[in-house]
């Protein structure tokens, strides 16, 4: 088999799989409340700290931009705080999700299901919490939502948040597959800048929250995954390592 023929396709969760960002932001500013804090992330804020991925991560450097003057003697108590606040916050996204408030992308589970009949693998690189992912595909696929992927990655495997591609890397390893063997699906600037520096090509659906991203190292962009199907992702990327090779 030709190190290009293209062999599994790696997917994104926030913004790829579902558009999960409004569901997310909800959920902050419910943690930030139950707390009695006083922040209130409205869409263009939230919209911006996008740029820092992972949800801990995101909180403290909100945080660090209001006091930047904090004391390295407070790190613990902060620290404490920003677990107490994600544990919140993701409990309250996983209630929404199970609600119904967070749905599939259009063409994902036809995209899945064509893959997997085809023989193709599947697997999730993500750096949102294993809690996430389970929430939303358990809903949208089913309790054995798992077996339909051989590898996935995520915020308790990779701590180094994209753009670096940790997780990606750990993705090729497990699928012990070349890049040139492979799609990423993403749907963000981050994302795009892990996947192709771990050597993947990758298909871009952008969401309201990322339309303004740089995509130009995108292998291409479409509106969302019911814009093509397997054939059309097999000839782009067999287009792709063609030019490679000529």
């Amino acid at each position: 088999m030709s190190a290009s023929t293209l062999q599994a396709l790696i997917f994104d969760v926030d913004g790829t799989l579902a558009d999960t960002e409004s569901a997310h932001l909800a959920a902050f500013n419910h943690a930030f409340a139950e707390v009695g804090m006083d922040w209130v992330w409205d869409e263009a804020l939230y919209t911006g700290l996008l740029d820092i991925s992972g949800g801990k991560e995101r909180i403290l450097h909100y945080w660090k931009s209001r006091n930047p003057d904090m004391l390295e003697v407070d790190a613990m108590a902060l620290s404490d705080t920003v677990d107490r606040l994600h544990e919140l916050k993701t409990a309250a996204y996983e209630a929404a999700v199970n609600d119904g408030a967070v749905n599939l992308r259009p063409g994902v589970l036809n995209l899945m299901d064509e893959a997997l009949a085809q023989g193709l693998q599947l697997a999730i690189a993500t750096t949102t919490s294993p809690v996430n992912i389970a929430a939303l595909m358990r809903r949208a696929i089913g309790p054995e939502w798992r077996l339909n992927f051989t590898a996935i990655g995520d915020a308790s495997t990779a701590p180094i948040k994209k753009p670096h591609p940790q997780v990606y890397l750990q993705i090729l390893a497990a699928l012990q597959l070349r890049p040139a063997a492979c799609l990423a699906l993403e749907d963000s600037s981050n994302g795009l800048r892990a996947a192709t520096a771990a050597g993947l090509a990758t298909i871009i659906t952008p969401t309201t929250y990322t339309v303004h991203h740089n995509f130009t190292a995108a292998l291409r962009v479409v509106p969302d995954l019911s814009h093509v199907n397997l054939a059309q992702l097999r000839r782009w990327h067999a287009e792709k390592y063609n030019l490679l090779k000529a």
